[in-house]
């Protein structure tokens, strides 16, 4: 057993594995969530309210409104599935989710960049509209909305980017021999997405499988994993931690929840993510720092490790 594996059991609490877990008790859940219930020693482990999506949609939560608005006004806007959306667009958008939940959620992400783009997009003209006038012949121009566009485009240009079906590493499974063929899947497994998504929220400029199919190669060379640990196990560990009787008096409603979770109590939230302050760094032959997650690396931020003395100007 290495040290790290070692370190991991020293902090392990006592729950049933994942093969022996057990159901919680009836109404549970049912009564923490309502506040009938509180767990023992919660005030500890304050976290701010779970602020919903205000359109309604009830897949998105954040931790402020702050957040929430941000979100909005950034991407979530045109993907929101609440009953606000026009039906139309909710019943495509929602075939769109669909389709990515069951074949791969990279195009969640894909999605996200060309929405944020979109509204960037729009916002710029809403501006150039109202500083120049609706009248103004260069406001509706085709080579200044193509500028405007790009402008738009510009926090996701930096990006290193192939085209996903070239770039994506073949898996251990796919014999050599039949590489051409499953390049040419995910090929159409991409087209089949953007078909989806194209009829949900449709914009020419950025509705082509080649733009579509560099977003997801974009994310396939430059992505880093995002881990954000789970405030669970700080607070069962803190359970464990407690002298008795508060221990025992804890446990009494601790235990039936831990024993259910099992080895589930632990899971930190993992994802992955695209840094564009991240993805522009370091483009060397001989790199002088390197994405690294260590342990301890479970905020969702981007972690940046040097591997040698950097110089005040180097790259």
């Amino acid at each position: 057993m290495d040290s790290s594996d070692e370190e991991e059991s020293t902090w392990q609490c006592s729950s049933g594995s994942s093969k022996t877990k057990v159901p919680l008790p009836e109404g549970v859940v049912e009564s923490l969530m309502n506040g009938q219930l509180r767990l023992p020693y919660s005030e500890k482990f304050s976290s701010p309210p779970a602020v919903p999506c205000h359109g309604g949609c009830g897949e998105a939560y954040y931790c402020s409104m702050s957040c929430a608005e941000a979100d909005w006004e950034s991407s979530h806007s045109l993907l929101c599935t609440g009953e606000s959306c026009d039906p139309r667009r909710r019943e495509a958008l929602l075939k769109f989710v669909k389709h990515a939940n069951e074949t791969n959620d990279i195009f969640l992400l894909a999605a996200k960049v060309i929405s944020s783009t979109i509204l960037r997009y729009r916002k710029l003209k809403e501006n150039c509209l109202a500083e120049k006038g609706k009248n103004d012949a260069s406001c509706v121009s085709d080579n200044y909305n193509f500028s405007l566009l790009l402008e738009a485009w510009k926090p996701i240009s930096m990006g290193y980017k192939k085209r996903w079906w070239d770039c994506i590493a073949l898996p251990d499974d796919i014999d050599p021999s039949d590489e051409a063929s499953f390049r040419m899947q995910i090929k159409e497994l991409a087209f089949e997405s953007l078909q989806l998504l194209q009829t949900a929220i449709f914009d020419k400029e950025l509705f082509s499988l080649e733009i579509y199919g560099h977003i997801i190669g974009m994310f396939e060379l430059n992505n880093l994993d995002l881990v954000v640990a789970s405030p669970m196990e700080d607070y069962f560990l803190y359970i464990d931690d407690l002298s008795n009787p508060d221990k025992e008096e804890a446990e009494k409603i601790t235990q039936p929840i831990l024993d259910a979770l099992g080895e589930d109590y632990s899971t930190s939230c993992e994802g992955t993510a695209f840094f564009p302050l991240q993805s522009c760094m370091n483009h060397s032959c001989c790199p002088n720092a390197k994405a690294f997650k260590r342990d301890e690396d479970r905020d969702g931020q981007a972690t940046i490790i040097a591997l040698r003395p950097i110089c005040k100007g180097e790259e």
